[in-house]
């Protein structure tokens, strides 16, 4: 098993991977945070693999009560709607604030939950247990939690630290190739931001293994501990994502995240640094991933109207200057859409 540590200070919490660790997550769980009661959140998709079952059977055998409630799946789902499904289910089980929440699943499940323990009962404490690559590296370390709203993605959403991360990479065993890709992107952006030998590995393609799953968490890790807020480095992270996100709403969210956000950071390399434009779609492809899609800049600009970003008629975006080093630029929307119709 590999721990990272995310020191900050109250908050702090430790992230555990390692194969196997769902069978033992109940003893985890009650040696760290002592509760009497544990609500699962997961989704339709997990549920079918018997995963719900064994975290709370590992529970209960630690005497912590516990129950799961299924959400549907999908990004399409990570709404009010279901927000307020989950705060329904946890005070029929009348969760207190001694008690947690685990969400079990992806980033939508992960998403949700977190932001339903940010509020319920003015905050109580949350287990994220990702179930996907993508979560795993991604969105269950840094306390971003949220949900869509029709205007845009993640517009209404808080910042809630998990108490503890546990990730058993088993469970990415069940994910069908191409969410497995949809991870590998996010993981192929810590290469492009800070580690060149990390995208080096990546990009020969063949999987990923859990040191370099360990691997994007520290990363992930070093900059949360330094921008907890997302005011500053910690929007590095974006690489990708304001155009992902864009293309995401666009197509009614059939395109997934991490295909999104490869695409995203293929178009904006291709737009500020054909350099490494090449060797980042080479990479992408050989991650069964795509390096493009169908729909305009003016069609992705009518959505990045309401990107959180924004600010006025200025947005941030990530700009990659070589694999391993970015730079945050503000530039006018105008400025930004001219440069992308001219040279994507």
């Amino acid at each position: 098993m590999t721990t990272v540590h995310v020191p900050l200070g109250g908050r702090a919490y430790d992230v555990l991977i390692g194969a196997g660790l769902l069978e033992q997550s109940g003893a985890w769980i009650a040696e760290r945070l002592h509760p009497q009661k544990a609500l699962i959140i997961t989704d339709a998709n997990i549920w079918k693999h018997g995963y719900a079952d064994t975290v709370m059977q590992s529970l209960e055998n630690q005497g912590v009560s516990a129950e799961y409630f299924t959400l549907y799946p999908g990004e399409e789902h990570k709404t009010l709607a279901s927000y307020e499904e989950i705060l329904n289910a946890c005070a029929a089980f009348e969760l207190s604030n001694s008690d947690v929440l685990i969400a079990l699943g992806g980033g939508v499940v992960g998403d949700l939950t977190g932001f339903a323990a940010a509020t319920y009962r003015r905050g109580i404490r949350f287990v994220q247990m990702p179930t996907t690559l993508l979560a795993a590296v991604d969105s269950s370390v840094g306390g971003k939690t949220g949900l869509n709203l029709t205007a845009g993605k993640n517009l209404a959403g808080a910042f809630w630290q998990p108490s503890l991360v546990i990730c058993d990479p088993n469970t990415h065993a069940t994910l069908p190739p191409e969410e497995t890709a949809n991870g590998i992107a996010e993981c192929l952006k810590y290469g492009v931001l800070f580690d060149e030998p990390l995208f080096a590995e990546l990009e020969r393609g063949g999987g990923i293994a859990q040191a370099q799953i360990a691997r994007c968490i520290e990363l992930k890790r070093d900059v949360v501990i330094h921008d907890e807020r997302d005011t500053g480095a910690r929007r590095l992270l974006n690489l990708g994502h304001t155009l992902g996100h864009a293309i995401e709403q666009v197509s009614g969210y059939e395109i997934a995240h991490g295909a999104a956000v490869g695409i995203g950071m293929a178009m904006v390399s291709k737009a500020f640094c054909p350099a490494i434009y090449n060797r980042l779609c080479a990479a992408l492809v050989k991650n069964q991933l795509p390096m493009q899609c169908n729909y305009s800049v003016p069609e992705l600009f009518a959505a990045l109207s309401q990107d959180k970003k924004r600010a006025g008629d200025e947005i941030t975006i990530v700009v990659p200057l070589q694999i391993g080093k970015c730079e945050l630029r503000t530039m006018q929307l105008r400025a930004l859409n001219a440069l992308l119709e001219e040279r994507v």
